[in-house]
């Protein structure tokens, strides 16, 4: 089950906002896309350097799966302040749990959130398209 306290993208990340922290990651939907349901066939994560500055809706790096590459998309602006030390050498974390140990960056929002996020009743319906 999807959580309801966070916002989505439609390209499959989710934000959690906490006192002016953004916690991101990436939903169960895009681990599947990924990954057909194999979590082996996830092989690479390239996540950025603390301290970079991102916009709403920018890229800020790639998640590889052995049939696809997909961008991964900030959902607010501001300034990257953690990256989860676990992803890039377990990938399997992101089909174990990607609403809580899953989470890719946190961010200090200081900017705008991106204009396309939605509650999980808009993302379910999105997903619902697709399927």
């Amino acid at each position: 089950m999807r959580p309801d306290d966070r916002q989505y993208l439609p390209s499959h990340e989710w934000v959690k906002t906490d006192a002016g922290v953004a916690t991101i990651g990436i939903t169960d939907f895009a681990v599947n896309e990924l990954c057909s349901g194999n979590e082996g066939d996830l092989v690479y994560c390239d996540l950025p350097e603390l301290g970079r500055l991102v916009g709403a809706g920018e890229t800020f790096g790639e998640i590889e799966s052995v049939k696809a590459v997909s961008d991964l998309n900030s959902p607010v602006a501001g300034e990257i302040i953690e990256v989860n030390p676990d992803i890039e050498d377990h990938l399997e974390i992101l089909s174990d749990d990607p609403w809580d140990r899953g989470w890719l960056i946190k961010v200090k929002v200081n900017g705008d959130s991106s204009s396309s996020l939605v509650d999980l009743a808009g993302y379910e319906d999105l997903v619902a398209e697709k399927e």
